[in-house]
């Protein structure tokens, strides 16, 4: 996998269920483009989720219109405020 496939995602979006699963949400920095991961919380704990990750860009999925604005928003938010590798 070169450079030229993968895309830098920020973490846009985290939420837990009851069930032990943490969902997190990273999203290309216009918010046009994201991919939902479902992780066991135990595995957060042994490697937690960091600030960006770069993802390959034939995974990512068209963001619904409706999140678009908020997903931009809240990669530039993670992004002012974080380098790549930071856990959060």
């Amino acid at each position: 996998m070169s450079e030229a496939d993968t895309v830098q995602t920020w973490l846009v979006e985290r939420s837990y269920d009851d069930r032990g699963l943490v969902t997190l949400v990273y999203a290309t920095p216009d918010g046009e483009r994201y991919v939902r991961r479902e992780v066991a919380m135990n595995v957060l704990r042994r490697s937690p989720a960091t600030a960006a990750r770069e993802i390959e860009a034939d995974t990512l999925e068209p963001t619904p219109e409706s999140e678009r604005e908020r997903y931009a928003a809240e990669a530039d938010r993670v992004r002012e405020n974080n380098a790549p590798d930071d856990e959060i």
